[in-house]
């Protein structure tokens, strides 16, 4: 069973379902092409597509195309239905740094034809984790630049602020989709910067002196 670590702690937390947001940063969606959503774009990642800090992520023999997508990713700490947005935010226990590589290729081929983002989004070593810091640690204030380098060069750094729908906001949207339980992972969304991976990179991330991860492409 995959686990959230948590910073300065010996704490895991098993990961229930991850739900991930499309489209929440209006500069990532134009370098797209995208539209901008009236409302979160959701899909899930199972919890089998999680790597950690140090780990590898491997590139898949069905696509030549695999994208970085650096993005705050919130823990959820109580079960919450159809919530109202003061007991959202309540909810968030800790904050992480993630990566959502994307297969962009069979993306695009999958959009074409009208099909689920399954296949592009969900291959193991898809969703790489740091560690998370708690909220009654850290209170997070949306200040602050999250960032992505490939072999130290900067391709992603924009501020949390940008977002268009912000953390408590994404919760309650979510909560009026599905119930919401302990240990499940929300990802908020990538800014622009998007760009492929090759065999080899070195990938790091981070949300400013906060937390962060590395990790190789193989």
């Amino acid at each position: 069973m995959k686990t959230v670590k948590i910073k300065n702690s010996n704490k895991e937390i098993p990961i229930g379902k991850i739900v991930c947001v499309g489209r929440n940063y209006v500069e990532h969606i134009k370098e797209l092409g995208n539209e901008i959503p009236e409302k979160p774009v959701v899909f899930l990642k199972p919890a089998s597509a999680v790597i950690y800090s140090g780990d590898t992520i491997k590139y898949p023999d069905f696509s030549q195309d695999m994208h970085h997508e650096v993005e705050l990713v919130l823990l959820i700490g109580k079960t919450i239905k159809n919530t109202d947005l003061k007991t959202a935010e309540d909810s968030i226990l800790a904050y992480g740094v993630g990566l959502d590589m994307t297969l962009r290729d069979v993306q695009n081929e999958l959009k074409k034809k009208g099909y689920p983002w399954t296949i592009a989004k969900c291959f193991d070593t898809s969703a790489v984790l740091s560690e998370f810091v708690l909220k009654s640690d850290y209170q997070l204030t949306l200040d602050e630049e999250i960032y992505l380098k490939v072999n130290e060069e900067v391709r992603q750094k924009d501020s949390l602020a940008k977002m268009i729908f912000k953390p408590a906001e994404l919760v309650q949207y979510v909560s009026s989709l599905m119930t919401i339980e302990e240990g499940d992972l929300i990802f908020t969304g990538t800014p622009k910067g998007v760009g492929k991976v090759n065999k080899g990179d070195k990938l790091e991330a981070g949300i400013d002196k906060i937390l962060s991860l590395i990790c190789n492409v193989e």
